[in-house]
């Protein structure tokens, strides 16, 4: 195994679970940073080392970093204020993140980076979410000294997940869904094949300095999933279309309430794009695409034991 030590931020996250779990499956050595280690505790049950730090600051990330021979960076936000051409958390997350990682990778001499990007993240976006992935990307394209490859997923499901979860807890809560942007297109990919590409990359010299883009194996509308959702989890509500003048006073209400709203007019922004593509990953990758249809039902609905523990061990691959 080239590398074996493999460093993961962000891996507390929902994406992180999938990734660890395959790197120890793999047989990797694996350091997961945190902030609080707490954050943390569903991974304590496996064989990692859990690194209580602060990967903002130089210094402490490059003492992460030493003795790794690889790093996989997961870390992304999807809520930010405003900011030209983005806000400060976005710069921080998503841009300046990736400009400290390189640093602290030439410090040490690690060469490998693995980084989940964003699809379509382009620096040119009529996002700041969408803006601030393509800088990060940018940033990496121009470590030509580096052996890096990106990922740029669609939405991704699996349990535990934010996206398919919030539209079930609506859908169980109102009796009327009141719907924008629902006719922009998504390839909803299975966080188990993300994870997957992610980490069968570390070793295989044709993803380097590459750049992937990766969905699933079917495209859908924003209305058609969310009526997807209701039906699996025995709640289809009605959906109302908002015109475009509608869709931006609800997300700025939502912006007002306290907590994670679940639209923002950033997000309003990101979905002028379709989150679909053509390309598909390579066969030496080894991912083997899984349906929404095939997983997400029982994960939504909760379904009984067996079944959620079988989607859980999907996610985890086992």
């Amino acid at each position: 195994m080239e590398h074996n030590t493999v460093g993961v931020l962000g891996g507390s996250g929902f994406i992180g679970a999938s990734v660890i779990n395959r790197l120890v499956a793999r047989g990797h050595a694996v350091k997961v940073a945190t902030r609080r280690r707490p954050h943390a505790q569903h991974l304590l049950m496996l064989p990692v080392d859990v690194v209580e730090t602060d990967i903002h600051d130089p210094v402490r990330l490059t003492s992460f970093v030493s003795g790794c021979d690889a790093m996989i960076n997961l870390v992304g936000i999807l809520h930010d204020g405003i900011g030209d051409p983005y806000g400060p958390g976005f710069s921080v997350a998503h841009v300046e993140l990736v400009q400290k990682l390189v640093a602290a990778c030439r410090m040490t001499g690690v060469r490998r980076i693995v980084h989940n990007s964003a699809l379509p993240a382009d620096p040119e976006g009529p996002s700041m979410y969408l803006r601030s992935k393509g800088d990060g990307e940018r940033v990496l394209r121009e470590a030509r000294e580096l052996r890096t490859t990106i990922f740029r997923p669609s939405v991704v499901f699996g349990p535990g997940d934010r996206f398919l979860n919030t539209f079930a807890s609506l859908q169980r809560a109102f009796p009327v869904i009141p719907l924008a942007s629902p006719d922009t297109r998504f390839q909803p990919v299975f966080v188990g094949d993300l994870a997957d590409a992610l980490v069968n990359s570390i070793d295989l010299d044709l993803t380097l300095n590459m750049t992937y883009d990766v969905v699933g194996p079917h495209v859908y509308t924003l209305e058609e999933l969310v009526r997807f959702v209701g039906v699996a989890i025995g709640h289809p509500r009605k959906i109302i279309r908002l015109s475009a003048a509608l869709a931006h006073l609800q997300a700025v209400s939502f912006e007002l309430m306290p907590g994670s709203p679940p639209i923002t007019r950033d997000n309003l922004a990101s979905m002028t794009l379709d989150s679909i593509s053509d390309v598909r990953l390579p066969p030496e990758l080894g991912v083997q695409l899984t349906s929404l249809e095939a997983v997400a039902p029982d994960y939504l609905r909760g379904g009984t034991l067996q079944s959620r523990l079988a989607s859980y061990r999907a996610a985890a691959h086992r």
